[in-house]
């Protein structure tokens, strides 16, 4: 019997905000060729720069761990 691994909450985390950069970034390219500003992330926190900035970093991050399969759960 195969034993499913069970991705713990700094993996799950990492995975919605992957999905959130990943989202944004096409919203902004769509936005491009319509010539819109649809950078959600902006649109939200635009009024708070850092906290703005914050998000972009925890996204490149975990990306990064994704990319890496650095989660040691995940390496089952």
């Amino acid at each position: 019997m195969m034993d499913k691994c069970q991705p713990c909450g700094v993996c799950k985390v990492a995975c919605l905000l992957v999905l959130v950069g990943g989202v944004n970034w096409g919203l902004i390219g769509v936005g491009g060729f319509v010539g819109k500003e649809l950078n959600v992330v902006h649109m939200l926190l635009g009024t708070w720069p850092a906290v703005e900035w914050i998000v972009y970093i925890l996204v490149g991050v975990s990306a990064v761990l994704k990319a890496a399969n650095a989660c040691k759960c995940c390496k089952k």
